[in-house]
């Protein structure tokens, strides 16, 4: 676990997968305007232990870590972060995402959880390099990113299938700092 004043993350388990369906059900169409299109049986809690296995078996060949964003007051599910294609020698490098209950917005608590996972991408995993893809209208992520240290690096056209229609996304990254 990692934690903040406001905030920790952990890494997602299989008693998650309640939680991680409510979460998801509730922000359901605040998501939909950046997320690629989900399956029909996305918001079912069969579907969501599925994927919360597959999660936790990507963790254990450390290609993927999948962590939940938690306040401390209450221990209450507000956002989920993660590392993707984790890429070792020679690259040392991975994809960060996150999402954040449209509850818990604008409080910062993003920008907390980015500067934990990338604390632990480079002081753990010893990672070189992390990036980020965002819609560019997606201001406020693209300042959850800036805060925590990303650069803009360029804009990757027709990147990622968004409800229908190919949208280009900003890259962003940062490099290990201790390196």
């Amino acid at each position: 676990m990692l934690k903040t004043q406001n905030i920790y993350i952990r890494l997602l388990t299989l008693n998650d997968s309640n939680d991680v369906l409510q979460f998801e059900i509730d922000n359901q169409e605040f998501f939909q305007t950046y997320t690629m299109k989900r399956p029909s049986d996305y918001f079912t809690l069969e579907f969501q232990t599925d994927l919360m296995n597959q999660k936790i078996e990507k963790a254990n060949k450390d290609t993927e870590y999948n962590f939940g964003i938690f306040t401390t007051d209450n221990h209450e599910l507000i956002g989920t972060i993660g590392l993707y294609r984790i890429l070792l020698d020679p690259l040392q490098s991975a994809i960060i995402g996150y999402s954040l209950s449209k509850n818990h917005n604008g409080k910062g608590y993003a920008t907390e959880a980015v500067r934990l996972v990338l604390d632990y991408a480079f002081t753990t995993l010893k990672l070189h390099r992390i990036e980020a893809g965002v819609m560019p209208n997606n201001i406020g992520s693209i300042r959850v990113l800036e805060k925590a240290g990303f650069e803009k690096e360029g804009i990757s056209k027709s990147n990622v299938k968004i409800n229908g229609k190919w949208e280009d996304h900003q890259v962003l990254a940062i490099i290990n700092p201790q390196e």
